[in-house]
């Protein structure tokens, strides 16, 4: 079908939208009444390379000697669904009634008549459609709109000579902004300088918000100076920033000019390449390059390209028009040049679709229209490709080194993993020697030029030593401490493996930085045995009163270095007792959680469980030089058949009002559970509720051994938690849950701020009790502060056996008085060589120096005392 001069063309959802006003086929049946408008969706192929349409809908309307036709058409939202649809003005005149429609058109294909309106008058100057949908139009100097809203036509009390742009603007709605006569302000006390530039050019740009019938500050969108010369604007960004508009906009002037203005203020200029610049509109290609489409009267069309400054990217002769949008679903923006073509009239024919980057397509384009004006950008853009391509071919060397090191790296901890197991289990692994590794490290094979060979071999040279010394180092490195385990057990808790080892009571006192590691048995070639898992130290009382859980994922982002604490015979003799007291009437058992979904993968597995522990001696009440120990727990063994007939599961059963749980099966739920202690505090009441709450709604039951934690038999994903409500006094307690993950925290806290008053404050504890945590401050900065003074004592003491202070000639000075001493000659030298000794010994104790010995002594102390004083802040934040 032909295009005509009243067609409209439009750009929507990567498709092209052609309405055309026409005449039934059978116009002898339907005379002069009816007029059918008729659009059809074009859609781009890839493979033909030409537009092809995808389906067509007719609306028809009451045409009775009358004059139909399309005045515009835009994309706007429909202010009912928020959806952005295709919006058609028509006018439909009767000699001198003039009657106006404003259609929808939705992915349906079917037109909904949105409102309709009469003037005496005929729409000619700056119509624009916006959101609601709504129009907008200037007549007689007048700003006039109307919106579906009201379908009322309603007049803003402004008067504009130009509408330069209307949009949306952040927290405003929609704005127009136009040009107008200079007003002067008489009573108002606006800024001088914006008087003044009124004043000089006679005119300002003046800003208006619709819905909230209010003026806006024109000189935050560009100087009044510019009213004279501005043609059309485009608003690319506005944000608030300190109750303050930030605006973001591109101008085209009728002096030939692009011009780029932030917050008020030009910040770039571009000279566009034709006369009469009309219309300019943005475009957001697959580099995130932004564009912008400049438009001219006289048919042509330029892209000015925004990097580092404005410059026209490509420029185009005998375009009929040009549409942004993504027309081949590559999920950016392009843009769709058609050009006028005398040879065929089907306008969409000869087009053109490129983002100047990455995309061109064109079909039956006459190329001698085109100006090459951007030869260099397409030169710049080969040399980036070929740099892309080296960088490409390096990065890809890199990787290949990076995997053939990992290859290496993994062999090598196979390697250790296997002397490690056969080291714990009492087995000799003997490495080779580092001459013998250099010798074998190259090899020739018939399949690679070199092969490398790895070993596990030691950090430093190879020293003969006798057989009876290596006899001694084996003995004493397979040596076994004396018994610290009671108990192995296996627990599974949903697709975790809980491994637990109960400890004796000898060993409280005696261990430090406990925790488990699980290897598997078998020989596996390509995976390593080790096996990824996380400890938890949890202590019960002998009267399971009391429970306490610790983690090493519970401690802060390290502020410090963790320092290797080789000696702590310098701690003070309070900590090492209440860390006695406190450990030694309860049974404390170390947990290893594992995911267990991969070791289910081969069927049957094998563990060895490892302790490691720093084991520490006592004497004289303070802490002596601890030592890494590694015992063998035992092996656990692991199968599919176990887990289907539920041998290691938890079983949490009611028994009357208690619940029956094992002790290890207590802890396995404690193990995979996070922790989070809450401080609740009521002012104007008990705290009741809560016991109720857990009671009742929660459906708790205390477990038989440890009647203050109570288990949650409530079904659904809070099936399982468990709680303990501890009661400072009738107004305030810490609550503490032990849950799977964080969506059952938030389920729990949501029924329990449901059940608690209005008045009562939740807050959360990072770590302990805020008394308690308060209590091991105060003893930690106290430590910190005696360390600082015994240092500076020692660095005195050191620097009085390191020097010698005075002069011995100066012992022979005698005490006599000043004015006696000035008298003489003599005793002038005498008073002058002893104040230059005493002059030297002060230089000498300003510059003191110390043994490197007693400084990374103090050092090492320094940062123990400030580490852990930092963890205990970390904890009350």
């Amino acid at each position: 079908m032909p295009l005509s001069e009243q067609d409209q063309l439009l750009s929507y959802n990567g498709e092209v939208l052609v309405f055309q006003l026409s005449k039934p086929k059978h116009a002898e049946e339907a005379g002069d009444k009816i007029m059918n408008l008729c659009v059809r969706r074009m859609a781009f192929n890839k493979d033909s390379k030409l537009f092809v349409q995808k389906s067509s809908a007719v609306f028809s309307m009451e045409a009775s000697h009358s004059k139909t036709e399309i005045i515009c058409c835009s994309c706007t939202m429909d202010s009912r669904t928020g959806i952005i649809l295709p919006c058609i003005l028509l006018k439909k005149q009767k000699q001198s009634n003039i009657k106006y429609f404003l259609l929808l058109l939705h992915s349906s294909n079917q037109f909904e008549p949105s409102f309709y309106f009469k003037l005496d008058y005929e729409l000619k100057e700056d119509i624009k459609l916006f959101a609601g949908p709504s129009l907008l139009w200037r007549h007689a100097n007048k700003l006039f709109y109307i919106s579906s809203n009201t379908c009322v036509v309603q007049s803003a009390p402004v008067q504009l000579s130009s509408v330069v742009w209307t949009g949306e603007i952040v927290g405003e709605g929609t704005v127009v902004l136009g040009i107008r006569t200079a007003c002067l302000p008489e009573t108002e006390d606006p800024d001088v300088f914006s008087v003044s530039d009124r004043a000089i050019w006679g005119s300002e740009f003046f800003g208006y918000a619709i819905q909230a019938q209010k003026r806006l500050t024109a000189t935050c969108f560009m100087p009044h100076a510019y009213s004279r010369v501005v043609s059309s604007v485009y608003v690319c960004k506005s944000e608030r920033w300190r109750k303050q508009l930030r605006i973001s906009l591109v101008a085209i002037t009728h002096k030939n000019q692009l011009i780029w203005f932030q917050n008020g203020a030009p910040r770039g200029v571009c000279e566009l390449p034709y006369e009469e610049p009309r219309s300019v509109r943005p475009a957001l290609t697959s580099s995130n390059d932004l564009l912008f489409v400049v438009s001219f009267a006289s048919g042509n069309s330029c892209v000015v390209q925004r990097k580092d400054n404005l410059q026209v990217a490509s420029k185009w002769q005998r375009v009929k028009c040009v549409l942004v949008d993504d027309f081949i679903g590559s999920g950016s923006e392009q843009l769709l040049v058609l050009f006028q073509d005398d040879c065929n009239t089907d306008l969409l024919s000869t087009f053109r679709i490129t983002d100047l980057v990455k995309f061109n397509f064109a079909s039956g384009i006459s190329y001698k229209h085109d100006v090459p004006a951007a030869e260099g950008l397409q030169e710049n853009g080969l040399l980036t490709v070929r740099a892309l391509e080296t960088r490409l071919q390096a990065g890809w060397t890199s990787v290949r080194e990076l995997q053939q090191h990992l290859e290496l790296q993994k062999r090598v901890i196979l390697k250790s993993c296997r002397a490690l197991i056969d080291l714990v289990e009492g087995r000799t692994h003997i490495l080779p020697k580092s001459k013998e590794v250099k010798c074998r490290r190259w090899a020739r094979s018939p399949l690679n030029s070199a092969k490398l060979f790895e070993g596990l071999v030691s950090l430093w040279d190879d020293v003969e030593s006798p057989p009876d010394s290596l006899s001694k180092k084996t003995s004493s490195a397979s040596e076994v401490p004396e018994h610290l385990t009671e108990e192995l057990w296996q627990r599974v808790v949903g697709d975790s493996l809980v491994v637990g080892v109960k400890l004796t009571e000898s060993s409280y006192l005696s261990l430090s930085d406990v925790s488990l590691s699980l290897v598997m048995d078998q020989d596996f070639s390509l995976i390593s045995p080790i096996i990824k898992c996380h400890s938890k130290i949890i202590k019960l009382s002998k009267a399971f009163s009391t429970l306490a859980v610790s983690s090493s994922q519970t401690e802060p982002p390290p502020k410090k270095i963790k320092l290797d604490l080789h000696s702590k015979n310098d701690l003070k003799k309070e900590f090492s007792k209440r860390s006695s007291r406190t450990q030694l009437d309860g049974a404390k058992t170390v947990t290893a959680v594992t995911s267990l979904s991969p070791l289910l993968a081969f069927h049957r597995v094998c563990c060895i469980v490892l302790l490691h522990a720093r084991k520490q001696t006592h004497q004289n009440d303070s802490l002596q030089q601890s030592k890494k120990i590694t015992v063998l727990c035992g092996k656990i063994l692991l199968n599919l058949e176990d887990i289907s007939t539920d041998r290691y599961s938890v079983k949490m059963l009611r028994d009357n009002s208690y619940c029956t749980g094992s002790i290890e099966d207590i802890l396995a739920v404690l193990a995979v559970s996070v922790i989070f202690s809450f401080q609740i505090v009521s002012c104007d009441c008990t705290l009741t509720p809560v016991n109720s709450w857990l009671l009742g709604e929660m459906e708790c039951t205390p477990f038989k051994e440890c009647q203050d934690n109570i288990f949650c038999h409530k079904a659904g994903n809070v099936h399982g938690t468990i709680f303990n409500w501890a009661l400072k006094n009738p107004f305030e307690g810490i609550l503490t849950i032990f849950c799977r993950n964080l969506t059952v925290l938030f389920q729990c806290l949501h029924s329990l701020t449901g059940a608690l008053p209005p008045s009562c404050s939740v807050k959360l504890l990072r770590s302990g009790s805020k008394g308690v945590l308060t209590e091991q401050l105060a003893l930690a900065l106290e430590k910190e502060m005696l360390i600082f003074k015994n240092s500076l004592f020692a660095k005195e003491t050191e620097a009085e056996n390191s020097f010698t202070w005075g002069n011995e000639s100066g012992k022979k000075i005698s005490n006599a008085p000043l004015a006696s001493l000035l008298d003489t000659k003599e005793g002038v030298q005498q008073f002058r060589k002893k104040f230059q000794n005493e002059r030297e010994e002060s230089m000498r104790s300003m510059n003191q120096t110390m043994n490197g010995a007693l400084y990374q002594k103090i050092a090492l102390k320094i940062a123990e005392a400030q580490l852990s004083s930092d963890m205990i802040v970390w904890g009350l934040e």
